[in-house]
């Protein structure tokens, strides 16, 4: 039997970059990043609940699990999410950090400190070091009228840290905490932070514009970007797609601009109608169709390129 032996003829470099150059070009798809996903599972065994307002507490029925949001984020082309800590764990943010882990390149995680802690600097440094979280959430809505933490001794070491570590702050805040939260902006420029659902703005009263002045007003620090997400809440009708609230996200994407602008849910797969939600459809739709004054570019912002740069998505 005859053998046969391969001639390997070396290719120039020459050669190599005429062929690259005529290959069609790969243009990569916009990302799409949802920033705002709370999950949790019934694994109390590995991941108890400690949730620290309501000593009653009962999980509801359906389990936000990381396995139901992968396959949601899978079916509609979702290509990361920021997972933010559930408020049922408390401050134990074992859960996204596990999540996290399981799947470093899809998510980034927020986590929750007790911030009325004294070592809420160590706890924030423990979180980003050991486990790698990208940042805390804080809820002032919650502590209305007793939320002198914010400007505290111990939220002064804790922007400090945060500066070092270049740690993201979520804000969950009203718009009239926004003041106390401008003098820390002012006082640590290296922070990015994020102010949650378009901080609560009320649009149900008479003239809703003296709230959403004080939001606008943050859009001179440019390390702030806001959620355009939670329609469905401050939509005075709660009627989809809740256009009684374009008018009011035009302010703040007048202020803002398109480049800090971000997109977020809430609540994977079931549990969204479990918790009162749109459907991640009607989410999508809000941005790509809905909103008339969106350019095309913006839409893409909004939806992901904004949060992949923020979060440091691929």
């Amino acid at each position: 039997m005859r053998e046969f032996t391969t001639v390997h003829h070396p290719v120039s470099r020459r050669a190599f970059l005429a062929a690259l150059a005529a290959a069609p070009l790969a243009v990569p798809r916009s990302p799409v990043v949802d920033t705002h996903m709370h999950v949790w599972t019934n694994d109390v065994a590995h991941f108890p609940f400690a949730h620290p307002y309501d000593s009653n507490f009962k999980p509801p029925p359906i389990a936000g699990s990381v396995e139901m949001l992968l396959d949601e984020m899978d079916q509609h082309a979702i290509g990361y999410a920021v997972l933010v800590q559930v408020i049922y764990y408390g401050w134990d943010n074992a859960y996204v950090a596990h999540c996290v882990k399981r799947h470093p390149r899809r998510f980034r995680a927020q986590g929750l400190i007790d911030p009325t802690d004294p070592q809420v600097a160590s706890k924030l440094e423990y979180w980003m070091r050991e486990h790698r979280l990208t940042g805390m959430r804080f809820s002032p809505i919650y502590y209305q009228g007793r939320d002198e933490w914010m400007t505290s001794e111990a939220h002064r070491q804790l922007w400090k840290k945060a500066e070092a570590l270049k740690a993201i702050f979520n804000f969950f805040i009203a718009a009239n905490q926004l003041a106390k939260l401008e003098t820390m902006l002012a006082d640590y420029p290296g922070v990015k932070v994020v102010i949650d659902h378009l901080a609560r703005v009320d649009l149900t009263v008479s003239d809703p514009a003296r709230e959403v002045a004080q939001l606008t007003r943050l859009a001179r620090y440019p390390n702030v970007s806001v959620k355009v997400s939670e329609l469905s809440i401050v939509s005075p009708s709660k009627k989809y797609p809740y256009a009684d609230t374009y008018s009011w996200v035009k302010r703040v994407y007048d202020a803002f601009g398109p480049d800090r602008l971000l997109w977020g849910t809430g609540f994977p797969g079931a549990t969204r109608a479990q918790a009162g939600r749109p459907s991640l459809e009607e989410e999508l739709a809000l941005v790509r169709r809905e909103i008339p004054f969106l350019s095309a570019s913006d839409r893409e912002k909004i939806l992901g390129r904004n949060a992949a740069r923020l979060w440091r998505f691929a």
